[in-house]
Parts: structure tokens; sequence; C-alpha cells
């Protein structure tokens, strides 16, 4: 069962995390702090479809992570939880076509042994 509730999170998670990289990306970057421009920025982010999915994703993702410290130690929740970077950057490479050099992948095979030892 909490393998269940773990893979749910890293999903929603990773999906939404991606999805509000992807909108913010489609949006563009916001350079106007006046009031009013950060109104009218705010309300066009509010109805960015992948932005509204991203918040939906999440929401998902922290209700899953509740689940799961309800059924096992926090010790493990989180660490394990961690997986998701690896994810994100396999997307980040993917998806959003970022340019990831080897020291990022390093660092996520570091992270993929340590939810390994974790999860023992």
């Amino acid at each position: 069962m909490k393998w269940l509730i773990v893979g749910i999170m890293v999903a929603a998670t990773t999906a939404g995390e991606v999805l509000q990289a992807y909108g913010m990306r489609r949006h563009g970057e916001i350079r106007d702090f006046r009031p009013g421009a950060l109104r009218r920025a705010l309300s066009l982010v509010a109805r960015n479809r992948y932005v509204i999915a991203s918040v939906v994703s999440m929401a998902v993702s922290f209700f899953a992570l509740m689940k799961l410290l309800s059924v096992t130690e926090l010790s493990f929740a989180v660490p394990v939880s961690a997986v998701t970077y690896v994810l994100e950057t396999v997307l980040a490479k993917y998806v959003l076509k970022e340019r990831v050099n080897r020291l990022r992948w390093a660092g996520a095979a570091l992270v993929i042994c340590g939810v390994a030892l974790v999860s023992l």
C-alpha cells in the first residue's frame, strides 16, 4: 500500500513541477511589478491551463504525502519522495528541452542511491 501511495505522490509532484515550468514559460517573464501589471499577470497565470493543472497535481501530491505519513515514518516518506528530482531532471531534458550537464546527471544518480538506501 505504501508503495502505491509513493507512486501517486511522485507522479503527481513530477507532473506538477513540469506543468508549472511549462506553463510559466508559455506565459513569459514578468517584468512589470506595478500593482496593476501584477494583477493582470496574476489573472493571466490563473487562467493558464498548465498552471491550473500544476496546482491540481500538487494538491494530489500533498494529500498523497499526508496519507503516506499516516501509514509510514517521516524518515522514510521524505527521502523516498526525492525520486521526483530524478524524474524531473529526465523530463526537463526530454520534454522541456533543457540542457542537463553531467554534474546534474551525477547528482540525480546520487539521489537514486540515497533513495535506494532509505527504502531498504
